[in-house]
């Protein structure tokens, strides 16, 4: 793609977000998703592939679905309260739609079936954008919006974590994997996000860091489906090791920095009297831990045969870059002495 093309929509993406970021009206957070959505479609279809294709076409349909019914319940807010402001969403009705508009748009079970199935048709880098940057706008509307209705909150956020747990143990596509582990933690953040908004903030920004590190990692290892993983040692010896440090700080393993928003989410939860919910959220945790071990255990306790030209690519220049990988790769492994200070600084 041109590169002036690609800067036009980079810009789009930005400025989509950015826009929602900064309404305090239906209809300007409503452009600022429209704006955002139609920036990333050419970014997906780029490569003209027909799974690409097939991907954007289900995800266009997705958000359009999603945006439809965003407008219709500020409308219908608007109809019944004569408010057209974010904060005062407050008819039951409305509020209902909203909340399951905004879970369709993130991928929240049970609305969540397109999210494997659209990741799996991009390469990595645009996969890495919907992953993380397509989450922002719709995360900062669920935290402005008022949380009367609790159950319903619980439910999708309960179900998140247990369908990105289960769905991602039979996956042997790498992208499909983090597809379920991008369902199961936003479950994480769903569950907190009515009693300590500064936890789900907190949530997100590790998955944002732990999530951008695994991506690249598979993008310089040029990695798929988990077969391809096992040969990654002879690509780089260096990051097959560091690897499993971000995969199970992903399963929130303690001491990475993935424990850390787990234990303060837990501990939350308990505080609100929540501890069944406390308990079912920590087993499905279980869950996605496993194929997070799986994926370690391919990339660095099994060796696959490598002729002569499978192991010269560790003498070969790589054209990536890795700066931005050995940042979020230390970000996504050591920040769990620091959780005083970050969880000071998210409370002031």
């Amino acid at each position: 793609m041109n590169p002036y093309i690609t800067t036009i929509l980079l810009f789009g993406l930005g400025l989509g977000t950015t826009l929602t970021f900064a309404s305090s009206h239906w209809l300007l957070a409503w452009m600022g998703l429209e704006i955002n959505t139609l920036a990333i479609i050419p970014l997906m279809a780029q490569h003209h592939h027909p799974r690409a294709i097939e991907a954007t076409t289900k995800y266009f349909l997705t958000q359009a679905t999603a945006a439809a019914t965003l407008l219709f319940a500020s409308m219908t807010n608007a109809w019944l309260t004569g408010q057209w402001d974010i904060q005062q969403m407050t008819h039951p009705v409305a509020l209902t739609m909203i909340t399951l508009a905004l879970a369709l748009k993130i991928g929240l079970a049970p609305l969540h079936t397109w999210l494997p199935e659209v990741l799996q048709g991009l390469d990595l880098t645009t996969g890495l954008i919907l992953s993380t940057w397509q989450k922002l706008a719709p995360f900062v509307l669920l935290l402005q919006i008022s949380k009367s209705d609790q159950t319903l909150l619980i439910i999708l956020a309960l179900a998140s974590t247990l369908v990105g747990g289960w769905g991602g143990l039979n996956q042997t596509q790498l992208r499909k994997i983090l597809a379920y582990s991008s369902i199961a933690h936003l479950g994480w953040m769903m569950l907190i996000i009515q009693f300590a908004p500064s936890l789900t903030l907190l949530a997100l920004m590790l998955y944002l860091v732990m999530t951008f590190s695994a991506f690249l990692t598979f993008k310089i290892n040029n990695a798929t489906t988990i077969n391809s993983l096992a040969i990654s040692w002879t690509k780089a010896p260096i990051l097959t090791s560091m690897a499993p440090m971000i995969l199970l700080s992903l399963g929130g393993l303690p001491p990475l920095t993935g424990f850390m928003p787990k234990w303060l989410i837990l501990q939350e939860l308990t505080k609100q009297d929540l501890a069944p919910a406390a308990t079912l959220a920590a087993l499905t945790a279980l869950l996605s831990l496993y194929f997070y071990l799986r994926l370690s255990y391919a990339m660095t306790l099994t060796v696959s045969p490598n002729n002569l030209l499978g192991t010269t690519p560790w003498r070969l220049t790589s054209s990536q870059l890795s700066l931005p990988l050995s940042t979020s790769t230390l970000m996504a492994c050591a920040l769990l002495p620091l959780a005083p200070a970050i969880t000071a600084l998210l409370t002031l």
